[in-house]
């Protein structure tokens, strides 16, 4: 291949060209590439001149691809086509919080083209959206509540899930089909949260719809914490669903909890005050059409 030959050809020649085509019309394409429509047909001329070929018969009206334009279209395309997959590329910093990472995170590299690579970046709930805000992470998948402060975050529920109760599985409540948050309140219970502060969580939400206020023994943001602490006695857990099926379940029972009244929603959510690379958009994109009721 002669690279030399290629600085000949200019990339915007080969845009007009393909709007010309694909509009019907020089016009058309001017309006559509939003460039004036003496410049288009100097471009289309030059890639003429160019290639010692007409590629439009102007006498017909809209002009029409000549046998020689027909045959370099789809080169043409396919050139456009490469080159907005090149500049599609990039990295995505990709925020989550850890059970939602181990279970959402594999499935979203496997359906990104090569040129997107995922840089994974963990963290509680509640410090992904300083992390957004910042700009150290590009995207974050969270629950909606705790709510975010920020006016600049926009977001978009992406699925919803249940709360469930954890049982050590010696427990007598453990073989039940579904239990009441009444019953619950009543126990030692270890919930998903911080260790004090005035956020709420679904869990707090939960009971305080039905007039409940129940202490926790211990709260933490760790799945498998919340896990262990069940396992050793210390407690009941409360939390949603997808946390605790993507860790060990061993010597431990999840039971739904009937009328909870509050599901855990997760959203993906977005600066609002900045465009998205087209890298970004891939991976939104991804996330849209997943799905979620699997």
């Amino acid at each position: 291949m002669d690279l030399g030959a290629a600085y000949s050809f200019r990339m915007d020649w080969i845009v007009s060209f393909v709007a010309v085509a694909r509009y019907g019309g020089f016009s058309a394409a001017a309006k559509a590439v939003y460039r004036g429509q003496s410049r288009i047909s100097e471009h289309v001329a030059e890639l003429e001149r160019a290639l010692a070929v007409q590629l439009f018969d102007r006498t017909a009206h809209p002009p029409r691809l000549t046998p020689e334009g027909r045959a370099l279209l789809p080169q043409a395309e396919e050139i456009l086509r490469r080159v907005q997959n090149l500049s599609a590329g990039g990295d995505v910093r990709f925020g989550a919080y850890p059970s939602a990472a181990a279970w959402l995170f594999p499935q979203v590299v496997r359906r990104l083209p090569d040129n997107v690579r995922l840089l994974l970046v963990e963290g509680p709930s509640v410090d992904l959206e300083a992390e957004l805000v910042r700009g150290d992470i590009d995207l974050a998948v969270r629950p909606v509540h705790p709510l975010v402060a920020s006016e600049n975050l926009e977001h978009e529920v992406l699925w919803r899930e249940p709360l469930v109760a954890v049982f050590p599985e010696s427990h007598p409540l453990a073989a039940h089909e579904s239990v009441g948050l009444a019953q619950l309140a009543e126990l030692p219970l270890i919930s998903i949260g911080e260790s004090d502060g005035p956020r709420q969580f679904e869990s707090h939400l939960a009971f305080a719809s039905k007039g409940l206020s129940p202490e926790s023994a211990f709260r933490t943001n760790q799945p498998q914490t919340l896990l262990s602490l069940v396992r050793h006695g210390l407690g009941v857990g409360v939390t949603n669903e997808l946390a605790v099926t993507t860790a060990n379940l061993t010597g431990v029972r999840l039971v739904p909890i009937h009328e909870a009244g509050v599901e855990r929603q997760v959203a993906l959510f977005t600066r609002r005050d900045q465009p998205r690379s087209a890298a970004l958009e891939k991976v939104v994109q991804v996330l849209q059409r997943m799905n979620w009721s699997t």
